[in-house]
């Protein structure tokens, strides 16, 4: 099991340096894996700020709209067109390695990904990974543990059609490394990605990326459960009460495994947002009230987010959920630590995949009513 890196400070890396160049006088090339809602943002928002960003996707309808009409972005973004570079079908159509390969395929693929892109990495290059969940250390025996860096994505993104791109909520990346602080091409790639996002490194990844699972494991599961979008469906107590059973399972693990969880956004304390014993004895407590009150605030900043994993069996795609819940689940058993809760909702949203139920808000009432204690 994974255990966490050494606690550091987040640094912040500025918006306006221009990366730095490589001993040799020419700019990092990139490789953008994956041009759905997040793949499709980076490498517009790569390409608006002046870098040359090629995109790899094997969706032929995708790849006809960017080459047609570049990509087109709305939204919370400054960038709401740029037109493309190198737009390939496959590894084989592509000539010369890169510096950065950006992973932004759903979790399913990214393993499947990473081992074809692999050949494609410079000597000294580095394989970046966007998704949620722990793909780091999946992706890491291709390519070994010194080559990862984890990108964690603090804004949200849809495709509501083929190169079209929604940027639903602000906010910026945090990069970090498996296994130290953050190396020279860490903060190459921050500077780099600075020109488009406000960008963080962090010596504790796996401490960002807890906290991010936390997140995950409740809004886009319940989100994909509930068939709609965040804001609308934490309005609702009974939701809002699922999401906090389910960071507080999240958050158990964590501990377990050793990992020493990050502030989400650098406002938002997981450790202090898990339900207590007292939180589930006591009724209308002001601490009860307060975590509520976060979700509140979360839901009406991410009001516009939906869950990608929704998205996903809408096109008849596997959904990440097993990166999510599931992960959390496996972990668990491992340790002994209950997850009825996080076992359910997985559970529920294959059902919802297989056609065995609707995403609706009454499909997420019916999973509070069958996981109460």
């Amino acid at each position: 099991m994974a255990q966490g890196a050494p606690n550091g400070p987040e640094r912040p890396a500025t918006m306006t340096d221009r990366p730095s160049r490589p001993s040799n006088g020419r700019a990092p090339r990139v490789l953008v894996v994956g041009a759905g809602a997040i793949g499709g943002v980076l490498a517009a928002s790569l390409l608006a700020s002046g870098h040359r960003a090629d995109v790899l996707t094997t969706n032929a309808g995708i790849a006809d709209a960017l080459r047609r009409d570049g990509f087109r972005v709305a939204g919370k973004s400054h960038v709401r067109h740029a037109a493309p570079a190198g737009i390939y079908a496959s590894t084989q159509a592509i000539e010369g390695r890169y510096d950065y390969v950006l992973l932004a395929t759903q979790p399913p693929q990214v393993e499947d990904a990473a081992q074809q892109v692999a050949p494609l990495l410079g000597d000294d290059g580095r394989l970046v990974c966007f998704q949620n969940g722990l793909c780091e250390v999946r992706v890491a025996k291709f390519v070994g543990r010194d080559r990862v860096i984890g990108a964690v994505v603090a804004w949200g993104a849809s495709m509501p059609e083929a190169g079209v791109y929604d940027r639903t909520s602000s906010g910026g990346l945090t990069l970090g490394r498996l296994d130290g602080d953050p190396d020279a091409r860490v903060d190459e790639l921050g500077r780099l990605l600075g020109d488009a996002f406000e960008v963080r490194t962090t010596s504790n990844l796996l401490g960002a990326r807890w906290s991010k699972l936390a997140i995950n494991c409740a809004i886009s599961t319940l989100g994909t459960i509930g068939g709609s979008r965040v804001g609308l469906l934490i309005r609702h107590q009974f939701v809002r009460r699922l999401a906090l059973e389910l960071m507080t399972e999240c958050v158990a693990v964590a501990r377990r495994e050793g990992v020493r969880l990050e502030k989400v956004a650098g406002t938002v304390d997981l450790d202090w947002l898990a339900l207590t014993g007292a939180d589930r004895t006591v009724r209308g407590s002001p601490l009860l009230a307060a975590k509520h009150a976060v979700l509140l605030a979360a839901g009406l900043r991410y009001r516009r987010l939906r869950s990608s994993m929704l998205a996903a069996i809408e096109r008849g795609r596997p959904p990440a959920v097993d990166f999510l819940n599931g992960e959390v689940v496996e972990r668990a058993e491992h340790y002994g630590v209950p997850t009825p809760i996080s076992r359910a909702a997985r559970d529920r949203v294959w059902q919802i995949a297989r056609g065995q139920c609707k995403a609706s808000l009454d499909t997420l009432a019916a999973l509070h009513r069958e996981t109460r204690t």
